[in-house]
């Protein structure tokens, strides 16, 4: 089916609608619930979804207020926009707001490591390995202007190397300013690449995207050292806080942190042991426009839970939060106003930070509540009651 050459007189609206009935018609099948509101989709069928016919709504739950210290020492109420479809999630953060807010959430570690390209290049020869190597390290100024030339936001901070036989993988890591900025860097990477191969001959660029970068995939490199930003948060909780909101003692919910994050993740060889990161992380990328798919990255966190006089200390290290806060799916109407409710206190920080320490903050909280959950015994009556 043509799904392109449509009146060109038509609105980016009416070909989206255009395109449904057509499908409507072509496959004889009902499309109507996908029929969206004029002002929730902006423009997303110009800048975010090729051959668009409809949409399809989220349900989005309110969890908060969460208190947190930001890492400039900067102190808010996060107010959390969480889209998703599992029934009891929001409630669930919800509650663990409720109880780390009693102490505070402390972000303790602030790093931005930029979002990062692994050019791979294969030279003819052995020679030509070194040849390449050299030109990387010696004319460094030279491709890194060429990068730079293609965005003004562009800047490349760092660059590792990596050789396997004839393949050499140059790996660039970049500040993108408050864009997220996966596509920023492929255009630069691009342009290194060309400027490269300008420059040697016997060699040939052969992906921009060497899998290295472990773009939206599992990697131990990313969980090691870190993709986007690292952010790590922590709180305390009381003996009565554990009580009385989570219905728990620090005694059981520290049993199930041993059994869960240390030996059941160990068994599983899991890169992460955290008891579901990505729930939260999902839910805020999804309502705040972010690219859904680097929850995968996200999904990396460590969560680690250690008893104290008081009660608990719990501590989350997410090695890989990759969010922008201009560009892609954050233009769009819903989105945008999700965003701006995240991020609705200024805490000094670049947006971009602001938003990844919030996200964590966020996880730390769902985190908790269902530490809490898995040891009081009653994760399956809550989903019995509230997802069924």
């Amino acid at each position: 089916m043509d799904l392109r050459n449509l009146p060109e007189q038509l609105s980016s609206f009416q070909r989206l609608n255009q395109r449904r009935t057509i499908l409507q018609n072509e496959l004889k099948v009902d499309l109507s619930p996908l029929e969206p509101i004029e002002k929730i989709v902006g423009e997303s069928e110009k800048k975010n979804c090729e051959q668009m016919f409809g949409v399809i709504p989220v349900p989005v739950g309110y969890a908060g207020p969460l208190s947190v210290v930001f890492s400039n020492n900067a102190k808010t109420d996060l107010h959390l926009p969480l889209a998703t479809t599992e029934g009891a999630l929001v409630a669930s953060v919800n509650r663990g707001c409720k109880a780390v807010s009693a102490a505070g959430v402390t972000v303790t570690k602030s790093i931005e490591h930029g979002v990062t390209r692994s050019i791979a290049f294969r030279a003819a020869s052995s020679s030509r390995v070194q040849e390449l190597v050299d030109l990387i390290r010696k004319d460094e100024v030279g491709w890194k202007a060429a990068a730079h030339s293609t965005s003004s936001h562009l800047k490349i901070t760092r660059y590792d190397i990596d050789i396997a036989k004839q393949f050499v993988f140059l790996t660039v890591a970049a500040d993108t300013g408050d864009a997220m900025g996966m596509n920023m860097i492929t255009i630069g990477a691009q342009a290194i690449a060309d400027w490269v191969t300008a420059k040697l001959d016997g060699v040939k660029c052969i992906t921009v995207a060497g899998n290295i970068d472990s773009d939206k995939k599992p990697s131990r490199r990313t969980h090691d050292l870190g993709r986007g930003y690292e952010v790590v948060v922590s709180a305390v909780l009381s003996k009565t806080v554990i009580a009385d909101i989570l219905k728990s003692t620090p005694e059981a919910m520290l049993n199930v942190a041993n059994a869960k994050l240390k030996a059941g993740s160990e068994i599983a060889g899991a890169l992460g042991k955290n008891l579901h990161a990505a729930n939260i992380i999902a839910a805020l990328y999804l309502s705040t426009g972010q690219d859904i798919a680097h929850t995968v990255e996200g999904s990396l966190a460590d969560t680690e839970v250690e008893q104290t006089e008081t009660g608990l200390k719990i501590q989350v290290r997410l090695p890989a939060i990759i969010v922008g806060t201009h560009g892609g799916g954050t233009t769009l109407p819903a989105q945008s106003k999700c965003l701006g409710l995240l991020l609705k206190i200024k805490s000094g920080l670049k947006a971009k930070q602001q938003l990844a320490e919030s996200i964590a903050a966020a996880v730390l909280a769902g985190e908790v509540s269902l530490l809490a959950a898995q040891a009081s015994q009653t994760l399956a009556s809550a989903h019995k009651e509230m997802a069924r």
